[in-house]
């Protein structure tokens, strides 16, 4: 267990087709073959943990130039970075109460364009950036050739950073806080357990995007699952931890969710 705080960091939202957060969300029927799409909005937030070992920012959100031709076309119509432009990293720490400066380690669940995308604030720095060696690997092959996942945008993450690579399926960097593999929506993508005094949180990221996909083991739709069997076996892995701990658990993009966990942990 450690002493910290966690804060949720709001970094604004994606307008997106709900079948991407759930297989199947929208079905036709015989009577209705063509039914109305769910067309809604998914919030983007990071989070600001305040340890004894340092201030660790896991994930660093969309690009602020999302709309201005950083993200290809196809990509910001199916994902709309709607108001991107108003949530630069820096001006959505300090409105926390952050700089960039305070930041000492940041931790990347994985390296999608709605997570990547303020690395560049790090771009020459020693502050370390977690991320798990199959997730950079996956990343890079995606992002430099047809084949992999379309998610990816090169100039999110390829700068020079303080890669710090992890290697296994669960490690432990900072005290209180497990980084675990949960392979599925990327082959790398990392969860994060954090042990606070009073409770354990998991942070699924996006190995589960909304309450259906964990409590109904719905999977991600739209070609969103790299591995569909990985994604089960990591659902499960949640669920253990889950079990064990009784922690609660969080998903990466619930907006009903992210309203009652808005105001963070262990203030």
């Amino acid at each position: 267990m450690v002493d910290a705080t966690i804060d949720v960091i709001y970094r604004g939202g994606l307008e997106c087709d709900q079948n991407y957060m759930i297989e199947g969300e929208t079905l036709g029927t015989h009577d209705e073959p063509n039914p109305d799409l769910t067309y809604d909005e998914i919030p983007v937030w990071n989070l600001v943990i305040d340890h004894p070992e340092g201030t660790i920012l896991w994930d660093t959100g969309s690009h602020h130039d999302a709309l201005d031709g950083h993200w290809p076309e196809e990509l910001a119509q199916a994902f709309y970075p709607h108001d991107a432009h108003e949530h630069r990293l820096d001006d959505d720490l300090e409105d926390a109460g952050y700089s960039l400066d305070d930041i000492d380690a940041v931790v990347q669940t994985h390296l999608h364009l709605d997570h990547a995308g303020g690395l560049e604030f790090f771009d020459g720095t020693d502050v370390p950036v977690y991320v798990h060696e199959k997730e950079v690997k996956f990343a890079y092959y995606s992002a430099k050739t047809d084949k992999g996942s379309g998610a990816y945008i090169l100039d999110d993450f390829d700068h020079d950073l303080n890669w710090e690579i992890v290697h296994q399926d669960r490690e432990q960097h900072f005290d209180g806080i497990e980084f675990v593999r949960l392979p599925g929506h990327t082959p790398g993508l990392m969860g994060m357990v954090v042990h606070l005094e009073e409770e354990s949180v998991v942070f699924t990221g996006d190995q589960v995007y909304q309450s259906p996909n964990y409590e109904d083991e719905a999977p991600l739709g739209a070609g969103l699952l790299w591995g569909k069997t990985e994604w089960f076996e990591s659902l499960q892995r949640i669920k253990e931890i889950e079990r064990r701990h009784d922690a609660e658990v969080v998903y990466g993009h619930d907006a009903d969710q992210f309203e009652r966990i808005r105001d963070g942990w262990g203030e």
